[in-house]
């Protein structure tokens, strides 16, 4: 899986930034900056003072010699590295768009197999040509967001107080399970409830060995309690229980390999608030068969995910905008 010697020194000159065909789009980077860029891209490697193609050249192989996440995604650092080089705000000799540097960088990545893009972000990414596969970093939901990120926060949240449950399937979740890594997101009979047996999506996740986990989802659009009787906009944990069950129950038709297939692990995912009362009654009620197979998300976790897989906000929650107003004098 490591990438040719070849290869990496045609990335090592642009990494340095050094004069001719390769470095003509570059950012110049002296001994200090090399330093300074391998620890950007979360690494400990330090300049030691000898040639600064070989050296980089010399780190690109010891990076990609790390375990790849699978066999079409490189480690975490080299996707770092070709994001610093290709930022935006590095752009030489041409626009922030950067066409000449990633003509560059894809003559040499091409020879891999692999292609760098920009996405909406702004930010350049690896795809694995023949998979059509995009090497992100892993999202963490919990780390500090920032101002920019906290405001798309609170219009999402604004509009899932005001979506329906179609809504809360259409517009967020399937383009964020989608971003993770999941594969045949399928929305299973909703709005008809024929042959659903429980099940809003069905999809299934590609583990590094190759081999296949299916899942299941039940989504409500409101707040899961465990409320004797639930008011409105309210759901009761117990009904959800038994229709993720039901769904662990039934088999699924995969298309793409022709057979029937049972769910390994539900989803029980809520647009509002899945109280404490609620989870320590689920969490009693699951014996240890059933544990590890139903799991549960509500809002705030769709919102920090959504928010750090970089997903554009859906049209119903953008602001609108904003009407000029009316400069026209009144007549005397």
């Amino acid at each position: 899986m490591a990438f040719k010697r070849r290869t990496l020194a045609q990335i090592a000159e642009m990494i340095c930034g050094n004069s001719g065909s390769d470095g003509a789009f570059f950012r110049y980077r002296s001994s200090s900056f090399l330093t300074e860029f391998f620890q950007d891209c979360e690494t400990d490697y330090v300049h030691d003072g000898t040639t600064r193609s070989y050296w980089v050249a010399d780190t690109l192989q010891k990076i990609m010699a790390e375990p790849w996440p699978n066999a079409n995604t490189p480690p975490e650092a080299f996707s770092l590295a070709i994001r610093m080089l290709m930022d935006q705000g590095d752009a030489t000799n041409e626009g922030p768009e950067r066409e000449g540097a990633l003509a560059n960088l894809n003559a040499a990545l091409v020879r891999e197999g692999f292609e760098a893009f920009y996405a909406d972000d702004g930010q350049c990414y690896l795809r694995h040509v023949a998979t059509n596969q995009i090497a992100r970093p892993s999202p963490n939901p919990h780390r500090p967001f920032s101002a920019a990120e906290l405001k798309k926060r609170e219009q999402l949240s604004a509009y899932l107080a005001g979506a329906s449950e179609d809504e809360l399937i259409q517009e967020i979740l399937l383009p964020l399970f989608r971003q993770l890594g999941f594969h045949r997101v399928s929305v299973a009979g909703h709005k008809d409830k024929a042959l659903e047996y429980g099940k809003d999506i069905w999809m299934r996740y590609t583990l590094p060995t190759q081999h296949v986990l299916y899942f299941g989802l039940q989504v409500k659009k409101g707040k899961l309690d465990a409320a004797g009787m639930s008011k409105a906009a309210t759901a009761n944990i117990a009904e959800i229980h038994n229709q993720a069950l039901m769904m662990l129950g039934h088999e699924i038709f995969d298309p793409e390999i022709g057979k029937r297939v049972l769910v390994d692990h539900a989803f029980i995912v809520a647009g509002g608030e899945i109280t404490k009362a609620a989870r320590n009654w689920l969490g009693n009620k699951l014996d240890a068969t059933k544990r590890s197979q139903i799991m549960f998300m509500d809002r705030d976790d769709i919102l920090n995910l959504f928010v750090v897989t970089s997903l554009p906000l859906p049209a119903g929650a953008l602001p609108e905008p904003e009407t000029p107003a009316d400069t026209d004098e009144l007549p005397f």
